[in-house]
């Protein structure tokens, strides 16, 4: 296996997920940070248009995402082109994977037109700092990702840990580097990095006992301010549980240049 998606060699919409997809809860069932790069792709595909770039992508998962061959749709439902500048510069798109049992994920996506000539922004407000780089952190055991499946999304991602475990409840800083393109045959994109690596916050930053709760969830917003440069993604993540079994994962995300976005996920909590 050299990718998480294998795409179909006659259907061009229809993707089959391999080994690597598969995610801590069910050995039945995705990661959700797989098909969510997955709609990056699609998303990324959709009508391309030279000098844009996605600054904002949500992505609600309906269900468990099978293990099984995914169908993709993507669509642009609106498009308009920005004040004084030609050409389409803001477009909304819609993009949805679906298995033989129907829509597994949907996603929407803004893809926005950068100004030119840029902004005279002063220096001293445009966001700066980043945590220690992965190269200045040591790959420890104690790090390892709690699943008991030998191969699935956790051994096609390599972890560095600045602050925080995956056992250790609580915030954590932890880069995130993909192994293998997410469709075979295709190269790694920043927003494929960005959606696989985001998708992790409340994992890294899990309050709660992995063998004893899960906290799974129903969502994930990430949003860019620039796009990521860069094999690592380091998320700066918190979770935040509540007694009501409905919390939320908050990240700040850089890259080994500084901050870059920001990924939140709603969460559903509850015992095994």
């Amino acid at each position: 296996m050299d990718a998480f998606y294998l795409p179909d060699s006659s259907d061009p919409d229809l993707f089959h997920p391999t080994e690597l997809t598969r995610g801590p809860w069910s050995p039945d069932a995705q990661h959700g940070g797989a098909p969510s790069a997955l709609l990056g792709y699609v998303i990324e595909q959709c009508e391309p248009q030279p000098g844009c770039r996605v600054a904002r992508v949500t992505v609600e998962f309906l269900g468990p995402v099978p293990i099984a061959p995914l169908r993709a749709e993507a669509r642009v439902t609106r498009a308009q082109a920005r004040v004084a500048q030609p050409g389409r510069g803001i477009e909304l798109i819609e993009a949805t994977l679906s298995s033989d049992r129907g829509p597994v994920l949907k996603a929407t996506a803004w893809r926005l037109r950068p100004v030119e000539p840029e902004l005279d922004v002063p220096t001293e407000m445009l966001p700066t700092g980043t945590p220690p780089g992965p190269a200045t952190v040591t790959p420890s055991p104690d790090h390892s990702f709690p699943s008991t499946q030998p191969v699935g999304f956790h051994t096609g991602v390599e972890y560095r840990f600045v602050s925080g475990a995956f056992q250790a409840p609580g915030p954590a800083v932890c880069w995130i580097r993909l192994r293998y393109p997410i469709v075979a045959g295709t190269s790694l994109s920043p927003l494929h990095r960005v959606l696989a690596a985001a998708d992790f916050g409340n994992g890294v930053s899990s309050v709660l006992a992995w063998g004893r709760y899960i906290f799974i969830n129903t969502d994930l917003t990430v949003t860019l301010h620039r796009d990521p440069v860069g094999e690592w993604i380091c998320l700066d993540a918190v979770t935040y549980p509540e007694r009501s079994g409905i919390g939320m994962a908050e990240s700040r995300l850089f890259d080994q240049k500084g901050p870059l976005g920001r990924g939140t996920q709603t969460l559903l909590l509850g015992t095994r």
